[in-house]
């Protein structure tokens, strides 16, 4: 099964994927693909370069070619993105991340959609 992580619940980047779903996609047990993973409002921390977490999972996710896309308006307004929303450029952040909106995010999955897509 494929799926794709939402996450918009507050500290959902940080403890549920930075405790539970990161370490079990790098010790191959996490049961499904994860094709991406979209960051809201302070979930985008996790994405700024020098964070643990962050680094660990843009590893991962270079490894697995799971998508790490950050809201651009949350990541202009907390200065992790240049420019303004819809024409926005990650700053700062670990490799490998995009910055979009829905659409864009749409448009990165079409190709290989997930079966699922779940909001944490």
């Amino acid at each position: 099964m494929k799926v794709a992580y939402i996450l918009n619940t507050p500290n959902a980047a940080n403890y549920k994927v930075g405790t539970m779903i990161l370490p079990q996609l790098e010790e191959d047990r996490h049961g499904v693909d994860v094709l991406g993973i979209f960051f809201f409002d302070d979930n985008t921390y996790m994405l700024r370069k020098g964070d643990p977490k962050g680094e660990r999972l843009a590893d991962i996710a270079k490894k697995k070619g799971i998508l790490l896309m950050m809201c651009d308006q949350c990541a202009i307004q907390r200065e992790l993105a240049t420019g303004e929303a819809g024409r926005a450029e990650p700053n700062g952040t670990v490799d490998g991340v995009t910055v979009g909106c829905f659409p864009d995010l749409y448009a990165a999955l079409a190709p290989n959609p997930p079966d699922q897509v779940i909001s944490l």
